[in-house]
């Protein structure tokens, strides 16, 4: 498996998102590490996710399918000649409740790439009463293409939590 070296970070920048919600900080980490909440909101729009193992610890296991369930999304994985289902799978590579955590996937499903791991990190800290804030670093995949791929996703499964607890884009 390879692990992206400093020479690609070093093409690539780690991409920062930060959101405060009007929720605690138990309630946005809950999302993050119970199979209710992450199935809640996880996956972009016209997706959705099954999980299969999440073990909320410190090298614990976290397996689930990602399944796109729009037509739209099911027509758009066809045309790019790929599953309209894929296994994933990954570990929670940092554990520290409910301050932060990491999520490192195995990155398996790239054409013509290597299998490699991509991490997404995630800071919690409370923010005047009953807000959080929750601060996501998502790591840069070898390919440019799929970083970016990989931000407008994690933008897009934002949105759900930008409805449920009331972010609005300060402009």
């Amino acid at each position: 498996m390879t692990t992206i070296g400093e020479a690609a970070r070093g093409a690539q920048a780690a991409v920062v998102i930060t959101r405060t919600y009007r929720a605690p900080v138990e309630a946005l980490w809950a999302l993050w590490t119970t199979k209710a909440g992450f199935e809640s909101w996880w996956g972009p729009d016209g997706f959705r996710v099954e999980v299969h193992a999440m073990e909320a610890r410190l090298g614990g296991a976290l397996d689930y399918d990602m399944i796109a369930d729009a037509p739209e999304a099911i027509a758009a994985m066809r045309e790019m000649g790929q599953p309209v289902s894929h296994g994933t799978r990954g570990r929670f590579s940092v554990f520290q409740p409910p301050e932060r955590l990491a999520l490192t996937h195995v990155i398996d499903f790239v054409p013509g790439s290597p299998v490699y791991e991509q991490t997404i990190e995630v800071d919690f800290r409370p923010d005047g009463p009953g807000q959080a804030t929750m601060t996501v670093t998502i790591q840069p995949h070898l390919d440019p293409h799929w970083t970016q791929m990989s931000v407008e996703g994690f933008t897009s499964q934002l949105g759900k939590l930008d409805a449920r607890f009331g972010w609005t884009p300060q402009g």
